[in-house]
């Protein structure tokens, strides 16, 4: 079997696994891989950005190798092929487990328990719930099935796509450790540095594709694409602007303004200034926005690698002639 195909029957097994599945509750392999990394952390730790340099090599890049090692070892045997595709695909994205949190967070919100949904809102992402009231808490969860839907799916079957199994993990690994160690807290300002600035690079395709699929399958098509244009350059994130602004175009509702991250305040600009305030019933629609486009990825992914055999081929073809 030709390795497009079996990029295509692992992936699509894979997302449909995490669709059934979800992350399982025990022996998630990225979580795995977050114990490992915290355990090379603990050895290497400096304030510097030399020895986080040498963390995200080891870290990132041993997963890589490992999946290199693992995808040779199978090479030639294309239901193998095919099985561990999947199981990379169905370990590394997180769509499903994404939408469960944050229809959790929904529910509490229309049930009028502001409480349970800050207790909730960690699960998903990193602000302090406490200081955040019923909208706001409603704003953080659509910004953050925005930004996990490029970072949690779409970007990972787009290195899939361009590298197999490696390309999958590998994305998978250096998007952790940014979660783990790229944000500019004192212990990390300089230790994070270098996997926060590879986290930028990888995500890059990933947020434009996302991005673009929200205007497609979004609502307001017109509206995702003016946000995307006139706003997403306003957001420090290179990656989270284009899919944060996309996405609020799409829903009609205004993103961004102030947040706070472990006691730190931030003032960020709007996104999609013309929207409405977000409410808690736009969770549930920021979901199916997420589980659309992702899907969509998967047959633009799917597409492509076919399409890349063919003119190989057709080159080939040529070559010989």
């Amino acid at each position: 079997m030709r390795a497009d195909r079996r990029f295509v029957y692992g992936a699509t097994a894979g997302l449909a696994g995490d669709l059934l599945l979800g992350d399982p509750r025990r022996g998630h392999p990225v979580a795995a891989f977050g114990r490992a990394a915290g355990g090379v952390e603990s050895v290497l730790w400096r304030d510097h950005r030399g020895w986080g340099a040498l963390h995200t090599v080891v870290c990132a890049g041993g997963a890589a190798a490992a999946a290199v090692l693992l995808s040779r070892g199978v090479r030639g045997r294309s239901a193998t092929s095919v099985a561990l595709t999947a199981a990379a695909t169905w370990a590394v994205v997180g769509g499903t487990s994404l939408g469960r949190e944050a229809r959790a967070i929904g529910g509490a919100l229309a049930a009028g328990d502001v409480e349970v949904a800050r207790e909730r809102l960690p699960h998903l992402c990193g602000r302090d719930p406490q200081a955040l009231d019923e909208q706001q808490i409603a704003r953080a969860v659509v910004e953050s099935v925005a930004e996990n839907t490029s970072d949690a799916v779409v970007g990972a079957l787009v290195w899939g796509a361009l590298a197999g199994v490696p390309g999958l993990v590998g994305f998978r690994a250096v998007n952790t450790l940014d979660a783990m160690v790229g944000h500019k807290s004192p212990r990390y300002r300089r230790f994070g540095w270098a996997s926060a600035r590879l986290d930028d690079v990888a995500g890059w395709p990933g947020a434009r594709l996302t991005a673009a699929l929200a205007v497609l399958a979004g609502g307001d098509a017109r509206g995702a694409a003016r946000a995307w244009r006139d706003d997403a350059k306003k957001h420090p994130s290179p990656n989270a602007g284009p899919v944060e602004a996309a996405f609020a175009g799409a829903l009609g509702v205004r993103l961004g303004g102030t947040l706070s991250y472990a006691g730190r305040v931030e003032h960020r600009p709007v996104l999609n200034g013309e929207g409405r305030p977000v409410q808690f019933g736009d969770i549930e629609r920021a979901v199916r926005l997420s589980r659309r486009v992702g899907w969509l990825t998967l047959a633009t992914c799917a597409a492509g690698r076919l399409a890349g055999h063919a003119l190989r081929a057709r080159r080939a073809e040529k070559g010989r002639g």
